[in-house]
């Protein structure tokens, strides 16, 4: 057997492809959605709002992740979780229906949650403290791509020949299955150098990386599930539309992703998480007040832009936590994000009937409150400095890489 490539044996460019493949699944998914929950299945506001809550539901139950990595390794788990992907992306098309959506979206969403959490553990572990920011930031990138092919592909092909939603969403679920297969067949095993803790894992000094998970999977919530259902319903965007605005966004990300990577290696978290936040804001206020399609599509790529510094929370616990807590924690954490996920939609969906404005005048007070937060992380954090309000012991200090 001839021998492996030195970059299959790469922690960094198996977690970029990995991510890849998650993202040109659930990127067709998404770019897809909203014209056919419209279209074929004759959704309102209120309905988009369930479906995206139901949509949520594996996220908050993702801390049942520590209980699968007790039998089996977390690369297995991120495997299984693209094959689900897959499945319920291909599903999609053949149930247009209230009922139907609600279920492929449960299957699509399982493997979707699942893998995130296990990529990030695994990302974490594999990635030493110096080198995470830029490489998530590359990750990120990877991601970006991915987007940027399935955004691409669907406005060329939607284009050139309308094909139905069945082809489509056939299509895109199929390539997820078979390059996860792929990678199942190309990459060799990883695996972190500590030995992760078992069972679910809160600790009291992670409290304010828990509180700005929360308050970011809250106000990213909101934007998922109406950012774009309002550039359809409100001014009128279609398939072919929508993609190209999200192909721009990837191909920002492309470039930016790794940029800002490195921004956050150089300036900090505290500054990173600061800056995420105050653009929120902006975005948020943007889109409750414009009359404008072209100003709304300019704050949508926005907000997809700097999305990309959210890793900058995770680099911040890596560097506050027990290595031991990593996998653990991962679970716990998209648990804590997607608590708010849930019930949000639903709860705005009702509040989009009367009002659109009000849901991102909403999202924007969130993104405030974790902006009073962010000024709570210390500009180096470590254990036994988590917060601008502890101070480091001599016995609290950080682990060896």
């Amino acid at each position: 057997m001839p021998p492996r490539s030195p970059l299959l044996a790469s922690p960094l460019v198996f977690l970029m492809a990995l991510a890849f493949v998650n993202w040109l699944g659930f990127a067709s998914w998404q770019a897809l959605l909203n014209n056919f929950a419209k279209e074929a299945a004759g959704f309102d506001g209120f309905q988009i709002g369930v479906l995206q809550s139901v949509r949520e539901i594996p996220g908050f139950l993702a801390f049942t992740a520590v209980f699968l990595f007790m039998i089996m390794r977390e690369q297995t788990l991120a495997y299984v979780s693209l094959l689900l992907l897959g499945l319920g992306i291909a599903l999609t098309g053949y149930l247009p229906s209230f009922w139907g959506l609600l279920l492929t979206t449960t299957i699509m969403s399982i493997g979707f949650h699942y893998f995130e959490t296990a990529n990030q553990a695994l990302s974490l572990q594999l990635l030493s403290k110096k080198e995470a920011p830029v490489g998530l930031g590359r990750i990120h990138a990877a991601s970006a791509g991915a987007q940027l092919v399935a955004y691409g592909g669907i406005a060329g092909v939607y284009f050139l020949m309308e094909p139905s939603f069945e082809l489509l969403f056939l299509a895109a679920g199929g390539a997820t299955i078979a390059l996860a297969l792929l990678a199942m067949a190309t990459f060799r095993r990883f695996q972190g150098s500590v030995v992760q803790n078992k069972g679910i894992i809160l600790r009291s000094r992670y409290w304010l990386y828990y509180a700005l998970t929360f308050l970011s999977g809250a106000r990213r919530q909101l934007f998922m599930a109406f950012g774009a259902f309002l550039l359809v319903e409100r001014f009128g965007y279609d398939v072919a539309a929508l993609a190209k605005l999200l192909f721009l966004t990837c191909a920002i990300n492309m470039i930016a992703a790794p940029l800002m990577g490195r921004m956050i290696a150089r300036f900090g978290e505290r500054a990173t998480i600061i800056l995420e936040n105050v653009m929120l804001v902006i975005v948020f206020v943007g889109y409750a007040f414009t009359r404008s399609g072209l100003v709304a599509g300019a704050l949508f790529v926005l907000d997809g832009v700097f999305y990309t510094l959210t890793i900058a929370q995770r680099t911040y616990f890596q560097k506050i936590a027990d290595p031991a807590d990593i996998a653990p924690t991962a679970s716990v954490a998209f648990t804590i994000n997607h608590i708010a996920a849930v019930a949000m939609p639903v709860t705005f969906g009702v509040i989009w009937m009367s009002d659109p404005s009000r849901v991102f005048l909403i999202g924007a007070g969130i993104a405030l409150v974790s902006l009073s937060l962010a000024f709570l992380v210390p500009r180096h954090p470590r254990p036994g400095r988590e917060t601008t309000r502890t101070r480091a012991s001599a016995e609290a200090a950080a682990p060896a890489e």
